[in-house]
């Protein structure tokens, strides 16, 4: 969802430097929401390492990132698993479209800042990485470092506009399931400690791991 949001950006293209500036501001508000969700995702994070559950975790939410892509929503509406998570979205959605009709410097930061509160796959995923740092400041600083790496992309989304054909929008958006599966299977690879280098590693090494940062 974050790519109609930057498609729609209300920013002044008659001034290149006003532009650049809004889209800056854009940007910051983002990452700043992005830190925000990491250092609370951290936190949980942070108790699952405690508690000794993180390598099942991954496999559980490389599970979970799979069956979001592969389950309709459709069937997720009927049962109303997220309802209280779609009222947070409906109000988020609400001060967008408010925010959206305006084009002070404040209204960009605030669409940025709401913007990072939006349902999307990617998030998703590195969310996951979050609870991964197991740490609250670790998980912040990768939430922001994530929304530094999609800053590029998306700068394209916002200057280009209404110029990026719809074809094109809609390509980009089908291929990020796929991306999402794969990191999926990937997270499952690693809660599975088959002994791959950097991909799966074992459990004792896991094991190793953490007990030496315990000791630190």
């Amino acid at each position: 969802m974050c790519g109609p949001i930057a498609f729609a950006l209300p920013v002044d293209r008659t001034n290149k430097s006003k532009m650049v500036f809004q889209t800056f501001l854009y940007h910051f508000g983002r990452l700043s929401s992005y830190a925000l969700i990491g250092l609370i995702f951290g936190l949980v994070g942070k108790g699952l390492y405690l508690a000794g559950f993180q390598q099942r975790l991954s496999i559980l939410m490389g599970v979970l990132m799979i069956l979001i892509v592969l389950i309709p929503v459709q069937f997720f509406n009927k049962y109303n698993f997220s309802k209280p998570l779609y009222k947070f979205i409906g109000y988020v959605k609400t001060k967008l479209g408010f925010y959206l009709k305006r084009k002070t410097n404040s209204t960009f930061l605030a669409i940025g800042f709401f913007n990072g509160f939006l349902p999307c796959g990617l998030v998703y995923m590195a969310l996951i990485g979050a609870i991964a740092a197991s740490d609250a400041i670790n998980g912040s600083i990768y939430m922001f470092l994530f929304g530094l790496g999609t800053v590029p992309m998306m700068s394209v989304a916002v200057l280009a506009g209404n110029f990026l054909k719809i074809s094109i929008r809609n390509k980009i958006q089908k291929t990020i399931p796929v991306f999402i599966v794969i990191i999926g299977l990937l997270f499952i690879l690693r809660g599975l400690g088959l002994g791959i280098p950097y991909i799966s590693p074992s459990d004792e090494k896991l094991q190793i791991s953490n007990n030496v940062a315990a000791c630190e």
